[in-house]
């Protein structure tokens, strides 16, 4: 039996991150990691994706889209997604070599195997394969897998391919004529913008009556509006009732269709795997599949913590970092707790969507005082001057009492890179007068925010 400070059950961004964290900070740590390190993040999510959506803009700007420019291809432009998807298991296998050489240096043990949590002793316990380790306090960054949707033909789908979830999609070497996705949050917006831009018809079903699950209602329908001209082809208000050769059947309004797809993704969201040998015996306290804490992380058992997916609170890679550290510093006796208040959230399509804080719609449901300022991204030269006159916009919306920032929602090239900058006015209430009172950059995309800030 060996002996650590600190134990942590997963080894994707909030584990791996949390590891590091807590060796630098004195503490003997173990990882245990089942399949890979990196997690859904660096393996099957956001870094592949990453990599598909920028193929994708390379293509756009070969295809014809930078004939305004004076920048034109002779001859047929092509893509190759086998080469994608090799580029992509390249940026992986980089990554993930990165994050190994990482726990190396920081003197951080990694063992591979599923861990079966409980107590021996005294002491928290983890059994890895018959090995068992104790540590004083125990971590679990389990993560979270894709659902599985109770849909007639979903599980034959699986079993013959033409039915992916968002883990097969970026193994699959061709590109299909006609692309179904079942869900219009980010992951499914980010696939249906990817392949139609290589070639793919898309369809996409969604549940709900508006795109993008609870983001800004007017940003989120703009970025529909703007892959409905590249082709795409939205349903929402939809139920999905069954998919079986080549036929999807849905509801909406009342009435049955059909649309025909040759390969279907099912995005309908993930599930907290919480399904943790152990746990249960442990006495942690779990509620709609996923673990139970508080702001410091801490479960209801003494000196069990759980960050990342597998908490449900906020399913977003950065947020386990920042979960991790929370709770590495509670057991540090430092004071530090977890806020929510300023998560940035991000579509990585073209353009992009960005948000943070609260929506409109959240505000007025709130009933706190607000206003909301915006303005056309045109107001940007620099988007102008490499986009065009289009359809982006700030918005940013105020607490009308204190007039600081709540929130904000971005559609505009380099959202994802600017965004930050309004999270930590947010995260910090900074007076807007004293935003105004900065110098921004010119010419950058980000002076919209002072000019949302100044508009009436």
């Amino acid at each position: 039996m060996q002996e650590f400070d600190v134990i942590i059950v997963g080894g994707g961004p909030a584990g791996y991150n949390c590891a590091e964290y807590a060796a630098h900070h004195g503490k003997s740590v173990l990882l245990v990691e089942k399949k890979n390190l990196g997690g859904t993040c660096l393996n099957v999510g956001c870094i592949p994706t990453k990599t598909f959506l920028y193929a994708s803009k390379m293509y756009h700007y070969a295809d014809g889209a930078g004939a305004d420019y004076g920048v034109t291809a002779d001859g047929d432009v092509r893509i190759d997604q086998a080469a994608v998807v090799r580029k992509k298991d390249e940026v992986v296998k980089t990554l993930v070599q990165g994050v190994a050489a990482g726990l190396r240096r920081a003197k951080v043990k990694v063992v591979n195997g599923t861990g079966k949590v409980g107590r021996k002793d005294g002491r928290l316990l983890v059994t890895v394969d018959g090995e068992e380790y104790t540590a004083a306090d125990l971590i679990l960054a389990t993560g979270s897998s894709p659902v599985i949707p109770p849909i007639e033909g979903v599980k034959e789908g699986l079993t013959d391919g033409t039915v992916m979830t968002s883990d097969e999609i970026l193994d699959m070497t061709e590109v299909p004529a006609k692309l179904l996705i079942v869900g219009g949050g980010v992951i499914g917006f980010e696939m249906a913008a990817y392949f139609q831009e290589i070639g793919s018809r898309v369809t996409v079903i969604e549940m709900l009556d508006k795109v993008l699950g609870p983001n800004d209602r007017e940003v989120s329908a703009l970025l529909q509006q703007e892959m409905e001209k590249k082709g795409v082809t939205f349903y929402l208000s939809s139920s999905v009732k069954k998919v079986s050769e080549g036929v999807v059947t849905f509801e909406k309004d009342g009435r049955i269709d059909v649309a025909a797809y040759d390969k279907a993704l099912m995005c309908v969201g993930r599930r907290a795997n919480s399904n943790i040998e152990g746990l249960e015996e442990l006495g942690v306290q779990v509620e709609r599949g996923a673990i139970v804490t508080n702001e410091y992380m801490q479960t209801n058992v003494p000196h069990v913590y759980a960050i990342g997916d597998v908490n449900g609170k906020v399913m977003l890679a950065h947020v386990g970092y920042r979960e991790g550290e929370a709770a590495v510093n509670h057991i540090l006796g430092r004071e530090d707790a977890m806020s929510y208040d300023a998560i940035c959230g991000v579509v990585y399509t073209n353009p992009e969507a960005a948000f943070v804080g609260v929506s409109e719609e959240q505000a007025k449901a709130s009933g706190r005082p607000y206003k909301v300022k915006k303005v056309s991204i045109n107001f940007s030269g620099r988007h102008v001057a490499e986009n065009g006159m289009s359809n982006g916009l700030c918005k940013l919306i105020l607490d009308a009492e204190k007039n600081t920032l709540i929130g904000a929602a971005l559609m505009s090239s380099y959202a994802s890179e600017y965004i930050y900058s309004l999270a930590l006015m947010i995260d910090l209430q900074v007076p807007v007068d004293r935003i105004l009172r900065t110098v921004f950059p010119h010419p950058t995309v980000c002076e919209v925010i002072r000019e949302a800030l100044l508009s009436s």
